[in-house]
C-alpha cells in the first residue's frame, strides 16, 4: 500500500470481482483488482474501520470500531454510515445473514446487532456479561455464529433472536476469527491457546493444536481446496487445516508483517491483509 501506516486489517471479495479491505489506522476502505493497483476511499480518519463483508445488496459493509457506526460502500465507492442507537458499542465483526440483513458484534456492549439494507438496527443482549463478542459468520443451520473472546465460548443467535452459548474445553482460549467450513461445522481460531477449533451445530467441539502454540492465530476462511486457511499474527505465517485436522503452516517472506484478515480472492488465490502495510497473495 502507498500508505504503509494505513494498517490493512480485514479483507473480503466483493460482488464486482475485486478485493475490498479496511485500513484501520488511516480510516480508509481499499479496493484491489488482482494485477492492478489499489484504490482507496477516505472515511473519517479516526473511525477505525475494522471488519468488512460483502452484503446481500451487492455492497460492502464494514464496522467502524472507534466511531461506533456501521458503514456501507457500493462497488462504485459511495459511502453511507449508520450510527448505532446507543453510544460506545465498539462494533467489530460483521457478516451477511440468511434473512437479507447484516449481523454484527458489539464488543463493548455485549450485544449482537442486526442492520437492514435500509439502515434499521436491532440489538440483542448476550446472557454472559463481559463476553466481548468478536467475529461472526453465517452457519449452515440458518443461524449466526460468533466468538465470545472473553467468555471462552462460541455463541449462536437465531433469526428470532434466541441466543445459545457453548463453552470451550480449553480455559482462556480467547477465540477470535470464525468461519463456516465445507463440512457444515464452524471453524474458529483460539488466539491465546494456539489452537484451531471445530464446533458442530449441536455444540460438539474438537480442538487442534498448532505446531507453534505462541502463533496467536487471528482469522480463518474457507479455501479453494476444501481446507480452512488462517493467519498467525504472532508467528508471521499463514496456515491451512483440513477437515480431518491436518495442519500445514507457511512463513511469510517479510518478518513481523502482522497478518490479520484472510479471504479467498477472485483469482482463486488466498489473500491476507498485513497490518504493516501490504496485501499478500498465497497460492497453494
Amino acid at each position: 500500500m502507498a500508505d504503509r501506516g494505513g494498517g490493512p486489517y480485514a479483507i473480503t471479495t466483493g460482488a464486482d470481482g475485486a478485493l475490498w479491505f479496511t485500513l484501520v489506522h488511516s480510516g480508509h476502505i481499499g479496493r484491489l483488482v488482482p494485477g492492478e493497483g489499489p484504490t482507496t476511499y477516505r472515511l473519517d480518519p479516526a473511525c477505525g474501520p475494522t471488519i468488512i463483508a460483502h452484503g446481500p445488496d451487492g455492497a460492502l459493509w464494514f464496522t467502524e470500531y472507534q466511531a461506533h457506526r456501521i458503514g456501507r460502500i457500493t462497488t462504485g465507492g459511495t459511502v453511507s454510515e449508520f450510527p448505532l442507537p446507543t453510544p460506545d458499542r465498539g462494533p467489530f465483526g460483521i457478516a451477511a445473514g440468511p434473512d437479507g440483513a447484516l449481523w454484527f458484534t458489539e464488543t463493548a456492549a455485549g450485544r449482537i446487532g442486526r442492520i437492514t439494507a435500509e439502515g434499521r438496527v436491532s440489538e440483542f443482549p448476550l446472557p454472559v456479561p463481559g463476553a466481548f463478542p468478536s467475529a461472526i459468520t453465517a452457519g449452515a443451520d440458518g443461524g449466526m455464529w460468533f466468538t465470545l473472546n472473553q467468555a471462552n465460548a462460541i455463541g449462536r443467535i437465531g433469526m428470532d433472536g434466541t441466543i445459545t452459548v457453548h463453552p470451550l474445553p480449553t480455559e482462556s482460549a480467547a477465540p477470535v476469527g470464525i468461519a463456516a467450513g465445507p463440512d457444515g461445522a464452524l471453524w474458529f481460531v483460539e488466539i491465546a491457546a494456539g489452537q484451531i477449533g471445530r464446533m458442530t451445530t449441536d455444540g460438539r467441539v474438537t480442538e487442534f493444536a498448532l505446531p507453534d502454540r505462541a502463533a496467536r492465530p487471528h482469522a480463518i476462511t474457507p479455501g479453494p481446496d476444501g481446507e480452512l486457511w488462517f493467519t498467525e499474527w504472532g508467528g508471521n505465517r499463514v496456515g491451512s487445516i483440513s477437515v480431518d485436522g491436518v495442519i500445514q503452516v507457511y512463513d511469510l517472506p517479510t518478518p513481523g508483517s502482522e497478518p490479520h484478515g484472510i479471504t479467498l480472492g477472485p483469482d482463486g488465490a488466498l489473500w491476507t491483509a498485513l497490518e504493516t502495510g501490504a496485501l499478500a497473495r498465497i497460492t497453494h
